[in-house]
């Protein structure tokens, strides 16, 4: 696995990658919302990759994700998710994500996708 330091400083490791402290200030910037998967797809030649279109009320955005080893793409559509929605957008085989789905992972390499444990409204913001 590649090291990858994001921050030096105070802070604690986790894996291999330094994670360190940032002020709250910082942490506020973020646009953490809910969305509802509408729209997921295989993308087309590539092994791992979902195209997924999210609803977040006022706005529908595009997600790419590495998620066919643990989730077929029908099982996200429908379903209400946590996103952040302000990281630099990327390219994926062409495709660009316009969000990014959070998922925890395990020691194992397990991977879960994180949603809301009550329903809740479309575009709610995460705090």
């Amino acid at each position: 696995m590649q090291k990858i330091n994001i921050l030096r400083g105070k802070g604690k490791k986790i894996g291999d990658l330094e994670m360190a402290e940032i002020p709250f200030n910082e942490f506020m910037k973020l646009d953490m919302r809910i969305g509802k998967v509408v729209e997921a797809k295989q993308i087309a030649g590539s092994k791992n990759l979902i195209r997924m279109i999210v609803d977040f009320g006022t706005e529908k955005r595009q997600s790419v994700a590495g998620l066919l080893q643990w989730y077929k793409p029908e099982e996200l559509v429908d379903n209400k998710y946590a996103f952040i929605l302000n990281l630099q957008r990327k390219k994926f085989m062409g495709i660009e994500s316009q969000c990014m789905i959070f998922a925890a992972e395990d020691k194992k390499g397990n991977v879960v996708l994180i949603k809301p444990e009550k329903d809740v409204e479309i575009g709610s913001r995460i705090h």
